[in-house]
């Protein structure tokens, strides 16, 4: 990254994505200040505790308050936005709050950052905004819309996206509930074996946001080319390193879930770049003078394959292993290892 000290703001940054910044960028010089935005007063206090760095600030304040988002993006460089609602369950039943939060939140801190003269915003989304099907993948879905409607019209700040998979061992994810479950002697819950996700770290997702930090232009949306595997194929990797054989136990798809994740949908492949480890999907910058919506149309759309869970690169269970035991949660909560540099 050919930046040096300036100043880089992360939205709902006491998570895991913020973590894994945090211990990417502290202490190097690309960032005199770090600020970490969010609600949560413990994980502020508890990562203030964990890193004792004078070079992070924090800011108590929600996304939805345009006047708290303001008031931390003054003097900022860069901005992370990684503020959502990211449960799909809980999105479920409480669609309004979804909404709120990933989508006029992502408003309210584009629009922070275009009155500060921000350089940079790198919006983050996930896999169920391609075809979205449930409360979260639609909020989010509208909220990459939100992102690219607005990239168009700032002169000053350049706004791009990520859209990335599962990433292992995050917080409310399926690994860790697995390993306490295995730990415990319980049944593994497992909702339907054949489901499939893709799978990648942490620090993949750190590098795709970095990626798009360094390639993206305003409008850009980046996708990271990843590996997936099946449920049934995960279960089996964890009983095989924690060396347990719990039973199985079937108990349906959950509300608003997917059987597979769709990373670039097919009008999206039509026009991506690859770049390697990436794909980039410029925006449509055409306005609403355009014929093509309405007499022109596209042929080629219907030859074209989604990039999909279920028809990348499958790891099967001995990939699932190798993949597992570099997880640092893994390392920690199975192996019993000192992962002190990561908070997991």
């Amino acid at each position: 990254m050919q930046i040096n000290n300036k100043t880089l703001l992360i939205t709902g940054g006491t998570g895991s994505f913020g973590n894994a910044v945090l211990n990417r960028f502290l202490h190097t010089d690309h960032f005199k200040e770090i600020r970490v935005f969010s609600r949560d007063e413990k994980k502020q206090d508890d990562m203030r505790n964990h890193f004792k760095n004078n070079k992070l600030k924090f800011y108590i304040g929600d996304v939805r308050d345009y006047s708290s988002v303001e008031r931390a993006m003054r003097g900022v460089d860069y901005v992370f936005h990684a503020a959502a609602l990211k449960q799909v369950p809980s999105c479920e039943f409480f669609p309004l709050e979804a909404t709120k939060t990933n989508i006029f939140g992502t408003q309210n801190v584009i629009d922070a950052a275009g009155t500060n003269k921000v350089k940079k915003v790198i919006c983050l989304s996930t896999d169920k905004a391609a075809y979205p099907i449930n409360a979260m993948g639609i909020s989010k879905a509208l909220m990459e819309k939100v992102a690219i409607a607005a990239s168009r019209n700032l002169s000053d700040t350049t706004v791009c996206l990520t859209r990335y998979g599962n990433v292992m061992a995050s917080r409310g994810s399926v690994i860790p509930l697995f390993v306490k479950q295995l730990q415990s002697g319980q049944a593994l819950t497992i909702t339907d074996p054949n489901m499939t996700r893709f799978l990648m770290s942490l620090e993949e997702a750190v590098e795709l946001v970095l990626f798009a930090f360094e390639h993206g232009n305003s409008g850009d949306l980046f996708v990271n080319k990843a590996p997936a595997g099946t449920i049934r194929d995960l279960a089996q990797a964890l009983k095989q390193i924690c060396k347990v054989d719990n039973e199985i136990k079937i108990i349906g798809t959950r509300h608003g879930e997917k059987l597979y994740e769709t990373l670039c949908t097919r009008e999206e492949m039509m026009k991506a770049e690859d770049m390697g480890d990436f794909y980039r999907v410029p925006a449509d910058n055409r306005d609403l003078n355009y014929a093509s919506y309405f007499s022109e149309g596209e042929k080629v759309v219907s030859s074209i394959e989604d990039y999909h869970s279920h028809n990348t690169e499958q790891l099967g269970v001995s990939g699932m292993i190798q993949l597992l035991k570099k997880l640092p949660f893994i390392r920690k909560e199975v192996f019993g290892e000192d992962v002190s540099n990561f908070v997991v």
